[in-house]
């Protein structure tokens, strides 16, 4: 294992709360699975700021595979335009409800090959469910977790698939419930993708800087 994995871990554990700063970290405190989810698709490509003021408004009106299923389109769309790619998220999020509703009665399922069943669901987005809204000890990864794993020099991969193939082999399984909710946030506020924050960096001596150029 790479002796730096357990002193970058403890050191972001300190720094950053797992269970704040996000819409999904958020709701951890009082899960709901299919909101878990629905937030989840909402937001792909979307400021978490937005995402959490959309998913809001959508569940005033429906947050439940019912009511999302039977909303007409054009009254979803206009809820989560704000969210981007708002036609492909609302027919993402019908199709998903009405889905939930004839093959799990309504009830966002509780396993990884369930959940990727369901068209829209990734494995991104299955492992988010099952970590944030189950406890699971899943490893979700994403963009932040891919870049930010090969910028320390933990792994050489090139996309985020092969990433999530080789953490489990890496990370120990004490941090696996956590890992995504500390590295997002630390991606997000620290280690940017263009010019990150190394002067003020919490692991700093510990990052083998894999492909950064300019820094601040």
């Amino acid at each position: 294992m790479n002796s730096s994995i357990i002193p970058i871990m403890e050191t972001l554990k300190k720094k950053y709360d797992s269970t704040e700063k996000t819409t999904l970290n958020r709701m951890r405190k009082k899960p709901n699975p299919f909101k878990v989810l629905i937030s989840c698709l909402l937001s792909l490509r979307a400021r978490d700021e937005t995402t959490e003021v959309i998913s809001k408004e959508l569940y005033k009106i429906a947050d439940t595979p019912e009511k999302i299923s039977k909303l007409p389109t054009k009254k979803l769309e206009k809820i989560i335009f704000s969210t981007g790619h708002y036609k492909k998220k609302a027919r993402t999020l019908q199709e998903v409800s009405r889905d939930l509703i004839k093959r799990f009665k309504s009830k966002v399922p509780d396993n990884y090959e369930d959940l990727i069943s369901i068209k829209g669901v990734g494995p991104k987005t299955a492992k988010i469910v099952l970590a944030f809204a189950y406890g699971k000890d899943v490893i979700p990864i994403d963009t932040h977790c891919h870049r930010i794993l090969n910028r320390l020099g933990w792994i050489k991969t090139k996309t985020a698939e092969q990433t999530d193939k080789e953490i489990p082999k890496l990370l120990p399984k004490k941090y696996w419930n956590d890992f995504n909710a500390i590295f997002v946030q630390f991606g997000r506020e620290t280690c940017q993708p263009i010019s990150p924050w190394c002067s003020k960096c919490p692991i700093e001596k510990h990052c083998k800087k894999v492909g950064v150029g300019k820094s601040r």
